[in-house]
């Protein structure tokens, strides 16, 4: 004992250096308390030498769970479960305590609570469920109470004041039938009032989606382009532009049509449609904190204007979670690499804000800390008051999302523990805040955002420190293992959620996050520091926005670039149960990639096959998966209900008619034909259905012109394209029967339509263009959604010879019901392909023209059922092959 106290001071064993101990023992030097470690210091600044952190606190963690899973189950829940739940909790903490105060003789009534406040952890489990019920019980009344669910029922017409508690969100364009459907502006909202036919008005305050729609005589443009020349690619011509500018807090008074949610287990009561896109009806002004935050975020937006359209897009996204000008192409990309969370708001924003003011986080009680607080003289409570209005700013400009309320209540709770001298653990610090914001709003406890935010910053609490070390023990430079182990704890345990949201699981997610990531900080600081400024010297915020933009740039283009790669990702099932398959496989991954670690040569060998999968180099592709078959002519892509055909012209080159509806499974099937020059693009006509994937086909390919047919209708989709044209620089040129071309060892000609038509068509289906190709001694017509008029007309005009006995027909308006036998008897083809979508609402193909195509000897194969067709061979030799 005495050597270990000399040991401890370090002056006794100098002093009695040689000398024997004897006389009184030495006591060990008493550990100093939590509270004074702050208070015993020298400077305000902090302890030279705090106490060291323990072992993880987990206490919290159960209590936590089990609020969680209380408040998903109990929001839906009937008043009797609720009660029952929390009267359960009651009596099951209390009756024991008050038994062993009462029940017992008096003598071992100190004893008997002792016991039974031994059994505390249980007793706060038990009281977390009993708050988390009854908040969600609650929260869940909302939903019930009030006129506005019997308006939903009867999806009456009514006149309600609403308070908006979001921003403004537009919807992405997406396709409907052969038109692009209008735009719709979409935005959280509370009924406060509602007034009857009486014209009496009800107090009430129910949670509702409001959603705008445009112009119903339109059907918006629905641009996708991504490109970096391109304007902001989002509907222009319907979109209801004076609702996108209304601030969280706003009142409004609008008369529209209330509608229950579309799922059951929604947070909200009503869907209030409100038709047109007139002018906000404005009864109250938003409050002044929404409003400064409006004048920031509008600043940051003035201050990108100018930059190129993905840093343009993706900035305010960074910085305030504003995601207004993300294209869907670019959307679709982050989606791919698994870079969604970049998009939104996260505690990553807020810790490097933090960082800023208090430095690293494992130096923020050093004297030696470092951060703007201790050069600008800060003490640690002064840094602690100066993080907590910081993170309320921070709050109120990026907007209460999931991921900004965890973060914001995890630093908090750290900042908290920075105050009061007491030691920070992060893991109770996720805990509360995952217990307080639960409590909060039970809603989080449903939300897929605010799931995968806790597991997230988990992985990067627990499982990211321990893959670190091992990989710091294999060799690996510290950084660079704290940044890897980082982003393959978090997809770990993030990646089956995401399965569920994608039906997809990215292979390309952790090298792309881990490129990314260099990126975020500088881009997050100049993003907020734009946004600061912008409101007093708009030019410097300018300046700073155009230097965000490099790091900003940088991580778009990763997330194009792995987007891009064929082998970027695998479907996987959209359910639990895939999720479930999805962490056993990756627990056997680690596991198995535990044990090679051990040999470095497997390692080699399993990083080149993952290698090969994601590039998936076309010889090699060809030969494992037969997909293009060689010598392939003619292929059909799978693109759903619509229309996209590639006719090979060479090595990597194809003209592409027609490009469906969707640019992701356009672009997946050109990337699997590995298709990169596209001498001519051809659009039979503009229907969206066969012009909507146009962005898929420009995206990373040298495209060389876009053929179109003369009739220039809808309007809104012929300014769609001709915007995505000159985005790009390439030219279009319309064309007429009569025309004849050719590239390398492919010959087509136009047939129709005629350039000066004795009548105008009766619509865009009518003016396709039609197409008879020659490749190799086979030939292909290409129908377009010819209609039987058209069809007729056809088959009585001068290319009629030409239509005999082709050897394949692209089956002209996916099959439809609505064919010319005649045209049908005078082409008698060999093999007839139709392209469809599953289970569309239309019915197509018609089962009486398969049928009739039989009947005239021909092999009908559709997209719907046998996926994307490769026609190959030459001469009498023909052969099919599906994906």
């Amino acid at each position: 004992m005495a050597d270990r106290g000399g040991a401890g001071d370090g002056r006794g064993r100098e002093e009695g250096a040689g000398q024997p101990v004897t006389g009184r023992a030495v006591p060990p030097r008493a550990a100093p308390s939590r509270a004074a470690v702050h208070a015993a210091a020298d400077s305000p600044l902090g302890a030279a030498h705090p106490r060291q952190e323990g072992p993880a606190d987990l206490r919290l963690v159960p209590p936590a769970l089990a609020a969680w899973g209380t408040a998903a189950l109990m929001l839906t829940a009937p008043p009797g479960w609720t009660v029952g739940v929390v009267g359960f909790c009651l009596l099951a903490v209390f009756v024991p305590l008050a038994g062993a105060r009462w029940a017992r003789p008096a003598g071992r009534r100190a004893r008997s609570a002792r016991e039974a406040w031994a059994r505390v952890p249980a007793a706060a489990v038990l009281l977390c469920v009993a708050a988390a019920a009854a908040s969600a019980g609650l929260h869940g009344a909302d939903l019930r109470r009030g006129p506005v669910p019997g308006l939903a029922r009867e999806f009456a017409t009514a006149t309600a004041e609403v308070e908006v508690t979001s921003d403004p969100r537009l919807t992405f364009p997406r396709v409907r039938g052969n038109r692009m459907a209008p735009s719709a502006v979409f935005l959280e909202a509370d009924v406060r009032r509602v007034e009857k036919r009486d014209g009496t008005a009800v107090v009430t305050k129910t949670p509702v989606m409001l959603l705008v729609d445009g112009d119903r005589g339109s059907s918006g443009d629905g641009d996708g382009t991504g490109s970096r020349g391109g304007g902001d690619a989002r509907p222009t011509t319907s979109r209801p532009v004076p609702w996108l500018g209304l601030l969280p807090s706003t009142r409004l008074r609008v008369t529209a049509r209330f509608a229950p949610a579309s799922t059951g287990g929604d947070r909200v009561a009503a869907v209030l449609r409100v038709r047109g896109s007139a002018a906000p009806d404005v009864v109250g002004e938003p409050t002044a904190a929404q409003r400064l935050a409006g004048r920031l975020r509008a600043g940051l937006r003035d201050a990108t204007d100018g930059l190129p359209a993905d840093a343009r897009a993706l900035l305010p996204g960074l910085v305030v979670g504003d995601t207004s000008r993300i294209t869907p192409e670019l959307n679709e990309a982050f989606k791919e690499t698994d870079l969604t969370h970049t998009l939104a708001v996260s505690g990553s924003n807020l810790t490097i804000i933090l960082a800023l003011l208090i430095g690293p986080p494992g130096l923020a009680r050093l004297a030696e800390r470092r951060g703007l607080a201790p050069r600008l003289g800060l003490s640690l409570r002064t840094t602690a008051l100066c993080g907590g209005a910081l993170t309320l700013a921070f709050v109120v400009v990026c907007r209460p999302d999931p991921s900004v309320l965890r973060a914001a209540a995890c630093g908090a709770v750290a900042l908290l523990a920075l105050a009061t001298g007491r030691r920070r653990s992060l893991i109770p610090a996720l805990a509360t805040a995952v217990l307080l914001l639960v409590l909060y709003d039970p809603w989080l406890a449903r939300s897929y955002g605010f799931l995968l935010s806790v597991l997230a910053t988990g992985a990067l609490l627990t499982v990211a420190p321990r893959w670190s070390a091992a990989l710091c023990r294999r060799g690996m430079p510290p950084r660079l293992a704290e940044a890897l182990a980082a982003a393959a704890a978090a997809q770990a345990l993030c990646a089956p959620v995401v399965a569920v949201l994608s039906a997809r699981v990215s292979l390309v997610a952790v090298p792309c996050n881990l490129l990314a990531e260099f990126a975020i900080a500088p881009a997050t600081v100049l993003g907020f520091a734009a946004l600061a400024t912008a409101p007093f010297a708009m030019p410097a915020a300018k300046a700073l926005a155009w230097v965000a933009s490099w790091p900003a740039g940088w991580i778009a283009d990763v997330a194009r670039t792995g987007a891009a790669l064929p082998g970027s990702g695998v479907d996987w099932p959209g359910d639990w149960t895939g999720a479930a398959l999805l962490a056993l496989a990756t627990v056997v991954v680690l596991l198995v990639g535990r044990r090679l670690l051990r040999h470095p040569w497997w390692c080699a060998a399993a990083g080149a096959v993952l290698l090969m999968l994601v590039v998936q180099p076309q010889p090699v592709t060809r030969v494992v998966t037969g997909w293009p078959p060689p010598g392939w002519r003619l292929a059909l892509c799978d693109v759903g209900q619509g229309d996209a055909a590639v006719l090979a012209a060479g090595e990597g080159t194809g003209v592409v008619v027609d490009t469906g509806p969707d640019p992701v499974l356009v672009d997946r099937c050109l990337r699997t034909l590995g298709i990169t020059r596209v001498p001519l693009v051809v659009l039979t006509h503009f229907h969206a259905d066969h012009v909507a994937g146009l962005p898929g086909v420009l995206r990373g390919r040298s495209v060389g012109a876009i053929g179109t047919t003369a009739y220039e209708e809808p309007a809104d989709q012929v300014a769609f394209v001709r915007r995505q044209a000159a985005a790009r620089r390439v030219p279009v040129v319309p064309a007429a029967a009569g025309e004849e071309r050719r590239a390398g060892p492919l010959s087509w000609q136009v047939l129709w339509p005629p350039a000066a038509p004795a009548t105008s068509p009766e619509g865009p289906n009518d003016a396709s263009l039609t197409l008879l190709v020659r490749s190799a001694g086979l030939r292909f017509l290409l129908l377009g959604d010819l209609e039987p008029p058209a069809q007729r007309a056809l088959s009585r005009s001068p290319a009629a010879p030409l239509l005999r006995g082709v050897d394949v027909v692209k089956v002209a308006h996916h099959g439809s019901a609505y064919q010319d036998p005649a045209l049908l008897r005078s082409v008698s083809p060999r093999l007839a392909l139709i392209s469809s979508g599953a289970d569309n609402p239309y019915g197509h193909p018609a089962p009486r023209t398969v049928a009739a195509l039989r009947e005239q000897g021909a092999t009908v194969l559709r997209t719907d059922r046998d996926g994307a067709l490769a026609v190959a061979g030459s001469g009498e030799r023909l052969t099919v092959a599906g994906d």
